[in-house]
């Protein structure tokens, strides 16, 4: 299994990443022929995209582009991306966005290891298992304050991950719809740790593999963020809704 994880990200090379533009920053020379991800490296959305680049090994052909979500350039909006939100791919001088679709079209349109098998049984459960995500996401930060109503959702995931057996991951191999999880599962781990003294992986052994092979994979590694940064900024919004 770790020659799996392995796999996923070997054609990952380790770059140094660029600082975060803010409203000071000039743009970039848009719409020149170069593929640009707008992203921000704080965003769970925006890492699916960048976790698929990596995996792909297109750090050559898609140049990372980080926005400062708390202080956004003004030319993001007027020139780039009207939506004024991450993430979104600049590609043949045009602009796309949406998370999900974008991975999707990352992994079918740039060269690299397939992020889809064939298997007709696989594609579906696929799409299954990426039309639950927004309601795992809201299932899981709408019960922080109360961990209970997650318990059926982590239940979802171990079921999902028990269905295909030549491999750890939601279709055996490693895929898109890890990419989808992830940064989110990622986060929600440590905010029910810390906040609640809940750990998301007992009783869930299919689910603590899981985060384990996904751990050594660093096309995924390398974008993760400092938990103790991910922790505050939770606590920050947690704080201001109770106000």
């Amino acid at each position: 299994m770790a020659a799996l994880a392995a796999a996923a990200g070997a054609c990952f090379v380790k770059e140094v990443l660029p600082p975060s533009l803010d409203s000071s920053s000039e743009p970039p020379a848009l719409f020149d022929g170069t593929s640009r991800l707008y992203i921000a490296y704080i965003c769970p959305f925006a890492q699916r995209t960048w976790i698929t680049r990596n995996v792909k090994g297109l750090q050559e052909k898609i140049k990372l582009v980080p926005i400062d979500l708390q202080n956004r350039p003004a030319w993001y909006k007027e020139k780039v991306y009207s939506a004024n939100k991450v993430p979104s791919l600049e590609y043949k001088n045009e602009v796309k966005g949406e998370s999900l679709d974008l991975i999707k079209f990352i992994d079918a349109t740039f060269e690299g290891p397939a992020l889809l098998p064939d298997d007709p049984a696989k594609l579906q459960f696929a799409e299954e298992l990426f039309s639950y995500t927004d309601d795992f996401n809201s299932v899981n930060y709408k019960s922080l304050p109360s961990p209970g109503d997650s318990v059926a959702a982590y239940d979802k995931i171990e079921d999902a991950l028990s269905k295909f057996d030549d491999g750890p991951f939601f279709l055996g191999q490693f895929s898109l719809v890890d990419i989808a999880y992830a940064p989110f599962i990622e986060r929600f781990q440590i905010f029910f740790a810390e906040l609640k003294n809940y750990d998301i992986t007992t009783g869930r052994p299919k689910l603590a593999l899981w985060i384990e092979e996904l751990n050594k994979i660093d096309a995924y590694t390398h974008t993760r963020q400092d938990p103790q940064e991910l922790l505050a900024r939770m606590k920050k919004r947690l704080g201001a809704a109770r106000l």
